[in-house]
């Protein structure tokens, strides 16, 4: 009896560790940003309207333009990220709304992940001059760098 149940603990054994596997491979989906539906957007009408008043309309931006705050920017993507891999993203809604001197708003632009680029407001890599070395290459140019113990300089 006892031999016979050792297959079919095997087998159990590995449908457990393929089923978990799999579980681990299945993407993860995450919503982030807002943009506010498309009627109240178009209740945005540009040289009459103030920033107090889109906000009422909008709410607040996600982003305002760096060195002034005369764009304002509503951005909402949705990513799909599967184990280790990069993120891919399947949407992305973007709202800029431009403000005069004055405060009043200028223009409203809408764009999606077909207008081109995706937009990013936070890159979490910074780009740093100079070649980039593969593991290989770093490896291999650490060797003869280091000293032995007994060896000065």
């Amino acid at each position: 009896m006892a031999q016979s149940a050792a297959p079919f603990n095997r087998l159990l054994l590995a449908s457990a560790l393929t089923l978990s596997l799999l579980g681990a491979c299945s993407p993860t989906i995450e919503n982030r940003g807002y943009v506010p539906d498309k009627e109240a957007v178009e209740k945005v009408k540009p040289g009459s309207q103030t920033r107090s008043d889109v906000a009422e309309l909008l709410g607040t931006p996600s982003s305002v333009t760096p060195f002034s705050d005369n764009t304002w920017i509503y951005i909402q993507s949705k990513t799909s990220t599967t184990a280790f891999f990069d993120p891919k993203f399947l949407e992305q809604n973007v709202v800029v709304v431009d403000f005069d001197d004055a405060g009043l708003v200028q223009g409203v632009r809408r764009y999606t992940l077909q207008d081109g680029k995706v937009f990013d407001p936070v890159s979490r890599t910074t780009p740093a001059p100079g070649k980039e070395l593969s593991f290989i290459e770093q490896l291999v140019g650490n060797v003869g760098k280091f000293n032995t113990k007994n060896e000065r300089r």
